[in-house]
């Protein structure tokens, strides 16, 4: 005990957060007022996510804002924006995909929720050039404690912007092969704005590439369906869309004023 507290002198702050979110893979999770679900199984990979994210929402919950350099396309490093739905075999993993998943107006403040995917690393040298060009970037990949455990997988971080403020909102790192299937979905919801800590309106989740509508409910009994589209369809319009580089497909809800996250569902 005394030597591990003499050892935690020197701890960073991420070397901290990956201690706590390595104790609390084994438990199940729940950061309120904020909310991380899945359907259709999957429930461990669900409570990773959570953690992954639980640094950022805690944040956002004690009304501080995580400094993320170079966002929103700053030069603090390099991303290729493209609108194709996923990434080639020879994708330059030092450089992220970036899609914006939604924009809108909420009481005359204009909002967005971009999505930055890092493609998969094929050796090590590439590894080291990807952990690198993150650094730049201010983004730190979940569960990788050295360049290696980037290999073969695809490291993906989400960021709300909500007038000049940009946050991270959520972060993974999975197997390059990874999928969803029939009606899995993985989602969090957190409040629109930075900040505050009770409206919870923004839902923010992905799906199998199959999926056609998802049903997002609120807390006063009505409800958001969102359906598939093609890259053709404005950001302003509530919709699932495919992201360059992911093996998923991804939707954004926004709950009305006065009205809550209550769950969200693939019905077809």
């Amino acid at each position: 005990m005394s030597a591990d507290r003499e050892k935690s002198h020197d701890m960073s702050d991420s070397d901290i957060a990956l201690l706590l979110a390595d104790a609390a893979d084994e438990v199940e999770i729940g950061i309120a007022p904020y909310q991380a679900v899945l359907r259709g199984g999957r429930r461990r990979r669900a409570r990773r996510w959570a953690v992954a994210t639980a640094t950022a929402l805690v944040l956002a919950g004690s009304s501080a804002t995580l400094a993320v350099a170079g966002l929103p396309g700053g030069d603090g490093g390099q991303v290729a924006t493209r609108p194709s739905a996923s990434a080639s075999a020879d994708a330059d993993p030092s450089r992220a995909l970036r899609t914006t998943l939604a924009t809108g107006t909420d009481q005359g403040t204009k909002w967005r929720v971009l999505l930055d995917m890092w493609p998969a690393p094929r050796d090590e040298r590439q590894a080291e050039s990807q952990r690198a060009a993150m650094a730049l970037r201010g983004e730190t990949p979940p569960d990788a404690h050295k360049a290696s455990d980037l290999i073969g997988k695809t490291t993906y971080f989400v960021y709300r912007g909500y007038g000049d403020r940009t946050t991270k909102v959520m972060e993974n790192t999975v197997p390059r092969t990874d999928t969803l299937t029939g009606t899995d979905l993985m989602s969090g919801s957190l409040p629109l704005e930075p900040g505050d800590t009770k409206d919870v309106r923004l839902v923010i989740g992905y799906v199998a590439k199959t999926a056609q509508r998802v049903n997002c409910a609120w807390t006063n009994g009505t409800a958001t369906v969102v359906e598939k589209v093609g890259s053709a369809t404005g950001t302003d319009d509530p919709a699932i869309r495919s992201a360059a580089g992911s093996n998923y497909n991804w939707f954004v809800c926004v709950a009305p004023k006065d009205t809550e996250y209550e769950t969200a569902e693939v019905i077809e």
